[in-house]
């Protein structure tokens, strides 16, 4: 099965290091960052899981809940966590999902399937389980990232981009390259120049007939 932007984000059951869920009804309504790991106790998930534990009210400020997921079963995450308690000062209070059988990574398509007994499997053969998934209320992916083992993930800049994804959907505007919160924006290009009058009585910077710029229109007073 492979996922794109766009595409549905799989429903599943599991159970987690905080009890069973029904992944859409955990969701509800608002966004979710689902990442995967290749096992527990490996030692650059150690660094990003506690890193994501640190900065979780950044997360939660923005409406969004975070949930990682391991081929581990659920008793090793909470060993899992005392250790990333002790290295990186922080415990991760978000839900860690046990993925023994595969199911969730085979219908996310991270993994080829396999007939091997996942708890048998080194961190090496489920290397491709690095992956992040950032969703929206209406249960769609709207970015997916894959990173190799040997480089940690860039929460911070995930955040980032969860601010632009939040501005777009509600403006009809896109984020420029380098981008942060509260920076100029560009006018879509699905909006005329008409209908951009309306919005944007003051007009905008034009270096280009296809490139108009204005203020973070989030910023702007109601």
């Amino acid at each position: 099965m492979s996922l794109t932007i766009g595409s549905d984000a799989p429903n599943f059951d599991a159970e987690t290091t905080q009890g069973t869920i029904n992944f859409h009804d955990w969701i509800g309504d608002g966004w979710a960052v689902l990442f995967s790991h290749p096992r527990d106790f490996t030692p650059v998930c150690t660094t990003e899981l506690g890193y994501l534990a640190s900065i979780e009210p950044e997360f939660t400020e923005r409406g969004v809940k975070v949930i990682g997921i391991s081929t581990d079963p659920v008793e090793n995450h909470e060993q899992w966590a005392d250790d990333i308690e002790e290295t990186q000062g922080t415990r991760p209070q978000y839900p860690i999902i046990g993925d023994t059988d595969h199911s969730i990574a085979n219908a996310y398509g991270m993994l080829e399937l396999i007939d091997t007994d996942p708890t048998l499997r080194t961190p090496a053969q489920n290397a491709a389980l690095r992956n992040v998934y950032v969703i929206g209320p209406d249960k769609k992916i709207k970015l997916i990232l894959i990173y190799p083992m040997t480089t940690g993930r860039n929460f911070d800049e995930i955040l980032r981009v969860i601010d632009s994804l939040q501005l777009t959907a509600k403006e009809a505007v896109a984020t420029p390259a380098q981008w942060n919160k509260g920076d100029d924006v560009i006018i879509a290009g699905s909006v005329s120049d008409e209908a951009a009058k309306e919005k944007y009585p003051d007009g905008w910077e034009s270096p280009k007939p296809y490139i108009r710029i204005v203020p973070d229109p989030s910023k702007q007073p109601a």
